[in-house]
């Protein structure tokens, strides 16, 4: 059984043309009896509360405001976050997906990294508030962004998405509590500094996500990512590890369920 911990299903269909019962399908076809969907403006969260809500034991959302947009963000999108977080359903299990983007000259501009430090601090205080864990885009981004966790330490912390860094950054964050997302990364043979670095942290701090539409794995770049491809992230983390495949993905599982299955 795997849990997909990080999708955006709602632009796998624009991309793909199905519906969401058959992604869905497709995905526990191959194994994946849970994913999480997670929002990246205020403009998805009534689709992704609405496609949640046909599987409520299936799939879970997170709903934040993404850095790449944050030229677009409001106060007033921030009012509406904790508007849906006072009133959730059980399958809202994370503020997400929330964090800084570095990697976009035009978004570090004096103004716009104050920005985003501003809301990704606003979102954290929310989850802290309302005792939820996060997924965290961080892209270029580890070292700027480990004291705004340092500083404001969640009880239920959540998952440093898309992980790409040194076995160093990664320790930090998992000292304080944090999981590393694996994903379609570490099937890359030169993505040697991650792989070397999923090999060697500590098995429980480990999730499993494919980010689709995004991240493909080898071999399938150019289409569009899917829940079901969590299985070749699956076997490429059992050939870095020391552990049983049964461990392994037992262990992955319960990560992933006690962070993002029904609170």
């Amino acid at each position: 059984m795997f849990f997909d911990t990080h999708t955006h299903l709602d632009y796998l269909q624009q991309d793909t043309g199905e519906s969401i019962d058959q992604l869905v399908q497709n995905a526990m076809n191959m194994g994946v009896q849970k994913i999480l969907m997670v929002a990246v403006s205020q403009q998805n969260f009534a689709i992704i509360e609405k496609i949640t809500a046909l599987y409520p034991d299936r799939l879970y959302y997170g709903l934040g405001l993404h850095p790449l947009y944050i030229q677009q963000h409001t106060q007033q999108d921030l009012a509406q976050l904790n508007q849906h977080l006072i009133n959730r359903t059980a399958n809202l299990t994370a503020v997400a997906e929330i964090g800084l983007e570095r990697a976009i000259p035009a978004l570090l501009t004096d103004e716009l990294w104050q920005k985003q430090g501003d809301f990704l601090d606003a979102q954290l205080q929310l989850a802290k508030q309302y005792d939820l864990p996060v997924n965290l885009h961080s892209r270029q981004s580890h070292d700027q962004l480990y004291p705004f966790l340092k500083r404001i330490q969640l009880k239920k912390c959540g998952v440093i998405h898309g992980f790409s860094g040194s076995y160093v950054q990664a320790k930090r964050f998992v000292d304080l509590g944090y999981k590393i997302g694996v994903g379609g990364t570490i099937t890359y043979q030169r993505a040697n500094k991650t792989r070397q670095t999923i090999a060697k942290l500590p098995l429980d701090s480990l999730v499993l996500e494919t980010d689709s539409p995004d991240m493909p794995v080898y071999g399938l770049q150019g289409q569009p990512n899917r829940p079901e491809r969590i299985r070749q992230v699956f076997e490429h983390l059992c050939s870095l590890r020391k552990e049983s495949p049964d461990l392994i993905q037992y262990t992955v599982w319960q990560n992933s369920i006690e962070l993002f299955g029904h609170q």
